[in-house]
């Protein structure tokens, strides 16, 4: 079967459209995680509340290629 152009059009507009909705999902996520963080201080676990920043860090900086992934999406037919 071939592919019509709208049909790669269709294609390239909902990769781009998940891709925002990916960095909108990771970071509401990374707060959440933050959130956490603050908290298991407050319980005195310092090592679990380390990890959790990690995870903030690392989802947030997971969202810099994200938008990347989305730039490139813009230059260049897929």
């Amino acid at each position: 079967m071939a592919f019509c152009f709208d049909q790669i059009m269709d294609e390239t507009e909902k990769l781009r459209r998940l891709l925002s909705h990916w960095v909108e999902h990771n970071s509401e996520h990374a707060l959440i995680y933050k959130g956490w963080a603050e908290k298991a201080l407050s319980f005195d676990n310092e090592e679990l509340s380390e990890t959790l920043e990690l995870l903030f860090y690392e989802t947030m900086r997971l969202n810099m290629f994200f938008e990347r992934a989305i730039k490139m999406s813009k230059r260049k037919k897929l």
